[in-house]
């Protein structure tokens, strides 16, 4: 052969033997990769109406301060709670993140949800474990058939030998992910911690909503405790009255009884208030997570109805889907469970193995870790089931239910939060209405008081008139200040209906939800 032809020869080979490698290479990540099993996650539709239906009932809502989005405001801040302009509120919202103990535990939850990431996504790579060990030992010579050359002659009897055995071995595994049941197991579990995160937000905003309302009613029990001390102060003065106009012969003791009844009714009313006052401030306590015996709020009746102020975007329902935290949750909850569907589909193709073992192992430990001593095995294994009775198509029909149980309940919480915010948007128009025509109420009351004061004092009317109209006053006001409550109560409730300060981009993606 000439010189030439067998360079050409060589380079050939060298050819060969670099693209066969190569392509063997490229084929088992193609087979890695492009062998997947399962259904292609797609986020199911839901019907979304163009606009809310409260919303556009009238122009009452807009005048309540709650407006439909425009440009560059179309959401509600992460610190929504400032809308109401109370510092101490705005001090209160801002410890409860640090100290609540369901957020603390929903927190500690992601944090497990994350890490079994991590466990997931471990299995992408060889697994490698060593075990030395060494091991003095003596047979039996009757588990060897009594074989004389396990014992030695010692003063005319047997003595068996004992020896050491020094081993150091290493063994790899590698399961090459050809089905994507791995893969798909580490979809789910991001899908889970994603799941977790959304979950830990929705008990954020749960607890933000909780305080919020709860600070509220306290404040509400201030303005009627104010009204009552205002109400009782004025009911002594009347008692006061009465019992000189009694002394002076004006009046009889009969009205004096009606007005000292009337004053002690009030004054049991204004003690009644400390309890709910009382309990209130314990509720809230506990939500920033301290001993109510070490908390307590100072007196201060509730400013003026700060919900007519607000000015906070309302959005198109579309919206909603990227605004409500418990929704991001059972979305990624029905994405978790596709990616079970196929885990469970998976188990119909075999389980490759690529396993090696190599290491040091002698008898004498001079020469344990000696090149002769080494030893090492290295080869595939496969692993399929023949016959399973169903299980494996009972196990997808189970995943595949559960997923379309997971379809149901995205839907309805979609759904429920839809009818939650028109719940609290035509109870926002109507109180509008109604704290208006009860304000009315309340000034039709003192002028029907002031004419019968005027009245007894001039001797026309008996006193009678002028409790029944004290009555009618107390109560009208008793109401307003409830009703000023409930509009802010609701109008925290709808904040919350619409996803408080979140919205979806605050989602982990699935790349950043590793454990540590």
């Amino acid at each position: 052969m000439l010189a030439s032809d067998k360079s050409s020869g060589l380079i050939a080979r060298t050819r060969w033997h670099a693209i066969v490698p190569g392509a063997a290479l490229a084929a088992c990540v193609w087979l890695v990769l492009g062998c997947a099993v399962g259904p292609k996650y797609v986020r199911p539709t839901v019907e979304t109406p163009s606009s809310y239906k409260e919303h556009g009932a009238g122009n009452q809502v807009i005048a309540a301060g709650w407006k439909p989005s425009e440009p560059k405001d179309d959401k509600i801040r992460g610190s929504w709670w400032q809308v109401y302009d109370d510092a101490k509120l705005n001090d209160l919202e801002e410890t409860l993140d640090a100290s609540n103990q369901n957020i603390a535990a929903a927190e500690a939850n992601f944090l497990a949800a994350r890490a079994r990431v991590s466990e997931a996504r471990a299995q992408y790579f060889p697994a490698a474990s060593t075990n030395p060990s060494i091991v003095n030992s003596r047979p039996s010579p009757a588990q060897f058939g009594g074989l004389q050359s396990l014992a030695t002659s010692s003063g005319g009897g047997l003595s068996v030998k004992s020896f050491t055995s020094y081993s150091l071995p290493f063994d790899a595994s590698w399961e090459p992910d050809f089905w994507g049941r791995i893969r798909n197991g580490a979809r789910a579990s991001a899908f889970a911690a994603q799941a977790s995160a959304a979950d830990l937000q929705s008990v954020r905003l749960s607890s933000q909503a909780e305080l919020a309302a709860d600070y509220c009613e306290l404040r509400g029990q201030d303005s009627l405790k104010q009204l009552f001390d205002a109400t009782v102060t004025a009911y002594q003065e009347s008692v006061d009255l009465t019992r000189n106009r009694f002394k002076a012969g004006l009046e009889n003791d009969e009205a004096v009884a009606q007005a000292e009844a009337q004053l002690k009714a009030a004054q049991a009313q204004d003690a009644n208030v400390n309890i709910l006052r009382a309990q209130y401030e314990h509720a809230i306590a506990v939500l920033l997570g301290k001993s109510p015996a070490s908390f307590s709020l100072p007196v201060e009746p509730l400013t003026a109805n700060t919900a007519n102020s607000t000015t906070v975007p309302i959005g198109v329902p579309s919206d909603l889907l990227e605004r409500r935290p418990d929704i991001a949750q059972a979305e990624r909850v029905m994405a978790e469970a596709n990616a079970q569907v196929g885990v469970a589909k998976s188990a119909f193709f075999p389980i490759v193995t690529l396993s090696a073992a190599a290491g040091f192992g002698n008898s004498s430990f001079g020469e344990w870790l000696t090149w002769p001593s080494r030893f090492w095995s290295v080869g595939p294994a496969a692993a399929q089931a023949i016959f399973d009775a169903g299980l494996r198509r009972a196990t997808v029909r189970q995943y595949r239910a559960q997923y379309d149980a997971a379809v149901a309940g995205y839907r309805e919480t979609v759904l429920t939060a839809f009818q939650q915010v028109e719940d609290n948007l035509a109870s926002l128009r109507f109180l509008t209405d109604v704290i208006d025509r009860q304000q009315e109420a309340v000034e039709a009351a003192q002028r029907n008081l002031q004419v019968a004061s005027i009245r007894y004092r001039s001797g026309v009317d008996p006193y009678l008139n002028v409790i029944t109209a004290q009555t009618v006053l107390l109560n009208d006001q008793q109401a307003l200040v409830n009703y000023n409550v409930e509009r802010r109560i609701v109008s925290i409730q709808l904040i919350k209906a619409l996803g408080g300060g979140w919205d979806l981009s605050r989602l982990p993606s699935g790349k950043n939800v590793r454990g540590n």
